[in-house]
């Protein structure tokens, strides 16, 4: 790229400080859920599932969790770090990322077009504000928060290091030898978010390569495991902030997140016969229209 997208106009910080009550955070939820099917239906490519299905835990995580300011994302001092892992859930990590002011949300209409900063997979080589590194080579993302958790440590710096991931991607082995060095190191400032739907691209994960006994696993590595509803942004927000304040973090935490692939329309949810159906593919201009009417306007508005 010749140039570097611009940071969104500081006086969008007035638009985010609203965003106090659960009801805000649902209401933007559903926003995110908006841009997520106009950006797809537009570029007629990408994954509708599962950014569905995380939307409530970006908007938690972005609107209420992290320890962040985009207009100084460059400039990271103390401030929490957040990794992607399961990159083809880029559009989820777009919306939220301009409504939080990262970028102007106009420019979620050029997903995957040429030359744009929003390509189908996270890429660090456009220096999209909010975006460190590339992902989507599945099972990668822990490593880094490894390696950005003990960056952190020998900087003295205290921010956290959120790394999220899908089931699907904890049957890589790079996953279990991240792990168990972040548990060797006790990086007890990374927090890993895992997207526990049951599906990925060539059906469900307990059929592919089955991941149980999942929350034993981590603890075998060393980690403590939280559950939640990742549906749920108030369950989200007692787990996240439960961790983050806990008097007696010794260990990398893990939390096991229940969603459903699709969540917010329910023509996307869990699609029979092939439950996976929508896990990569977009909607169509139709279904874009029944979709969004389904979900309504909100206050925010589209780009």
């Amino acid at each position: 790229m010749a140039k570097e997208l611009k940071l969104y106009p500081v006086a969008r910080k007035g638009v985010l400080l609203e965003l106090a009550g659960i009801d805000d955070l649902q209401q933007m939820a559903r926003q995110v859920r908006r841009d997520i099917i106009r950006m797809l239906a537009t570029a007629n490519s990408g994954h509708t599932g599962g950014s569905l299905g995380m939307a409530d835990i970006f908007t938690a995580l972005y609107f209420r969790v992290l320890n962040h300011d985009p207009h100084q994302f460059w400039n990271n001092n103390d401030k929490d770090l957040l990794f992607l892992s399961n990159g083809h859930i880029a559009p989820v990590w777009y919306s939220v990322l301009a409504r939080s002011g990262y970028f102007p949300i106009s420019e979620l209409n050029s997903l995957r077009q040429l030359n744009s900063f929003l390509q189908g997979h996270p890429t660090s080589e456009s220096k999209l504000p909010g975006i460190r590194i590339a992902s989507g080579s599945l099972g990668q993302g822990l490593s880094v928060a490894v390696g950005a958790a003990l960056g952190l440590r020998l900087d003295g710096k205290d921010g956290d290091v959120f790394c999220l991931m899908g089931d699907g991607e904890c049957q890589e082995g790079q996953i279990w030898e991240a792990a168990m060095s972040a548990s060797h190191y006790k990086l007890s400032m990374i927090i890993g978010i895992v997207d526990c739907n049951n599906l990925q691209i060539d059906g469900e994960v307990s059929d592919i390569m089955d991941v149980e006994p999942f929350a034993d696993k981590w603890r075998s590595f060393g980690w403590n495991v939280y559950h939640c509803d990742g549906n749920d942004i108030e369950s989200v927000i007692t787990t996240l902030e439960g961790i983050k304040t806990s008097p007696d973090r010794k260990k990398p935490s893990v939390v096991l997140a229940k969603t459903i692939m699709g969540k917010g329309v329910p023509f996307f949810e869990g699609s029979m016969p092939d439950k996976s159906n929508w896990h990569g593919k977009p909607p169509s201009k139709d279904d874009a229209v029944k979709a969004l009417a389904i979900l309504g306007d909100t206050l925010f508005g589209d780009f």
